[in-house]
């Protein structure tokens, strides 16, 4: 017999979404981000987003946690910086390529000639 495995559904607090929410609209900071941060699907915070727009989540008294914001825009920061890095490497290992290429044709070449 078969066992049905259930997901678990959690029922989140007001405060707890209307601080997801004002921590996504933070400068530079990403939804997808913040979804992450705080173990949630980003599909959900963008619900709770239209919801805050709507007026049915109220952000009164969110107060956001500085550490929180600051880890979040050093992230997106880092995100940035990684694939900037990761951009170069790639070119790095094509120029090598290129290079490595052309020493083996000119070398076979060379040999060939000098016979």
């Amino acid at each position: 017999m078969a066992r049905i495995k259930f997901r678990s559904i959690y029922k989140y607090t007001e405060e707890f979404k209307a601080t997801a929410v004002a921590l996504s609209h933070l400068n530079g900071v990403a939804v997808k981000d913040v979804a992450n941060e705080l173990a949630i699907h980003p599909l959900m915070l963008s619900r709770w987003r239209k919801q805050s727009r709507e007026g049915q989540i109220v952000s009164k008294k969110v107060k956001l946690d500085d550490k929180i914001a600051s880890d979040l825009q050093e992230l997106k920061q880092l995100k940035k910086d990684h694939a900037r890095l990761q951009m170069e490497h790639d070119l790095l290992k094509k120029s090598i390529r290129f290079t490595s290429e052309r020493r083996a044709k000119s070398s076979s070449s060379s040999t060939k000639t000098g016979k």
